[in-house]
């Protein structure tokens, strides 16, 4: 972050503007909603400004004395040299102040501001791009209906009571998020706060319904963020606890609630963090515990995810939870591969196997992966590209069949290496994909020439 966002308090006190002009005019006036006493400093004023109620205009050329008593400095004159000597002396004294449209010179920036008091939304690129900062801001003002400052003013009115009752921190959160998505946020929004009200009540005097955790068991998709679904983002908010596996990429992980608790689960071949049932059984503790638990699983958690283990585990225990699918690795990295996995010129059928080995072997149905016109996916099949190979060739695949291996799919890591049954096993040796990969066997890999379309900045 190149600025600290914080709101400051100026009720009651002096912040001083120097400039006479229109600009000056609105950051007085953003000022004077703020409950501050306004002290505009310029040799002339533009009469709007002069006639603004609330402003005392002090006609005189900016000078060091006039920072006296300044909590906060606004310079808005259209003189760069004036604006670098407010700056210069209000920083030696160490008072905020910043110069429109100069970050150079800035200790802090004005954001764009959604008011809904009490409830406020600021909108700041660091003074890079103040317009975009403006459209953003006009694109929230549909999305955030005005009687949202009700709302906020009511969850105001009961945040001692709550807190009286609700000791925790976390099931306290929990308890508030329960009433901004539920009903009684709803009867706020239409005005009936007594309604509203009697339901808080009743919520406050249901303590094992404020303790109750849950489990969110979530698809994070095959890498890019871009790729997670709008559910999958309102529960990462939401999560007191964050389970996540190696699959999941670092800037999904950033995504997740800053405050939540993360854990480490990742699997990768012969290197378990935790194995499944433990995996299991901290779900299960971490939801008595009255957490909400996100369980965040690379690609969908129901293919090659091993979710069906684990909400039969919650449903023995009696612990509520959801399930949000992602999309696959098979179709997301394919995709960005420019590989489709069905065409009618060269598979009319998929199938996704698990290339994982078991005592040094492969137990797949090899007859069936081997027929002809079909597209084969294969997960966790690197360490055992050879003996693939090797057994849809002596299967009856012809050894010219196109086979591609793609590293890190949708990710910046991206990277595709193809060939064919026989000639692929000693590319990979020499080009040493990393893993996570995904191998795709079938005619469909011949149309990447022409339809690929994602080329990655490498980080």
């Amino acid at each position: 972050m190149d600025f600290l966002p914080i709101f400051l308090n100026v009720k009651g006190k002096l912040c001083l503007v120097v400039g006479g002009g229109e600009v000056a005019r609105r950051k007085a006036c953003v000022l004077l909603e703020a409950g501050a006493r306004v002290r505009v400093v310029a040799p002339e004023f533009n009469p709007d400004l002069a006639g603004q109620q609330g402003v005392e205009c002090v006609v005189a050329r900016f000078e060091a004395r006039h920072l006296e008593g300044a909590t906060l400095v606004i310079a808005a004159t259209s003189d760069r040299s004036v604006n670098r000597q407010v700056s210069e002396l209000a920083q030696a004294r160490n008072i905020p102040v910043n110069v429109v449209d100069d970050p150079e010179l800035c200790s802090f920036v004005m954001p764009a501001i959604l008011d809904r008091s009490p409830l406020m939304v600021a909108f700041s690129s660091g003074g890079a791009s103040p317009v975009l900062t403006r459209m953003l801001r006009g694109k929230l003002e549909t999305s955030i209906p005005q009687n949202y400052s009700r709302l906020a003013a009511f969850a105001e009115r009961f945040r001692e009571p709550v807190k009286r009752r609700v000791t925790d921190p976390a099931k306290r959160r929990i308890f508030w998020e329960n009433v901004f998505e539920g009903v009684i946020a709803e009867k706020v929004l239409a005005g009936d706060e007594a309604a509203a009200e009697t339901m808080l009540q009743q919520m406050l005097a249901d303590e094992d319904n404020i303790q109750r955790g849950e489990v969110y068991l979530v698809g994070a998709g095959p890498g890019d963020p871009d790729l997670l679904t709008f559910r999958a983002l309102r529960l990462m908010q939401k999560a007191d606890a964050v389970v996540y596996d190696n699959l999941v990429s670092d800037p999904i992980v950033d995504m997740v609630r800053r405050d939540a608790q993360r854990i480490f689960v990742g699997k990768k071949r012969a290197d378990h963090t935790l194995c499944q049932e433990e995996i299991n059984e901290l779900l299960v503790r971490l939801a008595k515990e009255g957490k909400r638990v996100l369980r965040l699983k690379g690609g969908d958690p129901f293919i090659f995810g091993r979710g069906g283990e684990e909400i039969e585990t919650l449903a023995a225990q009696g612990i509520p939870f959801q399930v949000v699918p992602g999309i696959t690795a098979a179709s997301g990295v394919a995709s960005y591969a420019g590989i489709p996995l069905t065409h009618r010129d060269h598979a009319q059928s998929c199938m996704f196997v698990t290339g994982h080995l078991k005592d040094g072997t492969m137990n797949l149905d090899w007859d069936a992966l081997s027929r002809p016109r079909q597209t084969v996916v294969v997960y966790m099949g690197l360490h055992g590209l050879g003996m693939l190979c090797a057994k849809l060739i002596e299967h009856g695949l012809p050894d010219s069949t196109p086979i591609a291996i793609v590293q890190q799919g949708t990710t910046p890591n991206q990277r595709v290496i193809t060939g064919t049954l026989a000639t692929l096993p000693g590319i990979a040796e020499r080009e040493q994909p990393q893993a996570p990969t995904l191998i795709i066997v079938g005619g469909v890999v011949t149309l990447r020439d022409k339809l690929d379309w994602f080329h990655p900045q490498k980080p």
